[in-house]
């Protein structure tokens, strides 16, 4: 064996021996794998919305975008009773505009905004440390990461997202309604 392909094979092997990086998600992998904490204790898992379409936006109350969350209650009004589901995710991520936690986050958009959706607890939605679900999402769409508060990922009936919306696009607009209604209709 010539001392070049031999020395290929040992580094080879010595590879195997590294410790394991964590792996990327799989493909097959759908937003049913994931669940949020809520303020309650309670955990909002997503395979129970399996077969629904699910609007995630990461939130913040101290946000110059915090008004979207009127609009994503006329979402949840609108939709709600044909299957969507509207969670909001808050995050510090941005500037830092999320100065609450727990509870507080909720009955703020509540008492701010009207919100009645699901308000989940605090958590990174970039970053090493981001949850799963936006890891996930961001290996689904590399492109179409949020880039600020308010970003919207519509999570389609096949678990995989159908629709990712940045942070100016409002949640009434037009384009956010119709893939709404896209994955309503769909059979």
């Amino acid at each position: 064996m010539p001392v070049a392909r031999r020395e290929a094979l040992a580094l080879l092997g010595s590879l195997a021996l590294l410790p394991a990086r964590a792996a990327p998600l799989q493909s097959s992998a759908t937003a049913a794998a994931f669940g949020f904490e809520e303020a309650d204790g309670r955990r909002l898992n997503l395979a129970d919305l399996a077969g629904k379409p699910v609007l995630v936006v990461n939130t913040a109350t101290a946000c110059g975008y915090a008004p979207q969350f009127s609009g994503l209650q006329q979402l949840w009004t609108r939709f709600g009773p044909r299957g969507l589901t509207v969670i909001a995710v808050p995050s510090g991520d941005f500037g830092h505009q999320e100065p609450l936690d727990g509870e507080a986050i909720a009955e703020a958009a509540r008492k701010t905004h009207g919100v009645t959706f699901p308000v989940v607890m605090k958590t990174a939605v970039t970053g090493p440390n981001a949850h799963p679900f936006y890891r996930w999402a961001a290996a689904e769409k590399p492109a179409e990461t949020p880039r600020w508060n308010f970003h919207k990922y519509l999570v389609g009936r096949d678990g995989h997202l159908a629709a990712s919306f940045a942070t100016p696009v409002e949640p009434t607009d037009s384009r956010v309604i119709a893939a709404i209604v896209r994955e309503l209709d769909a059979a």
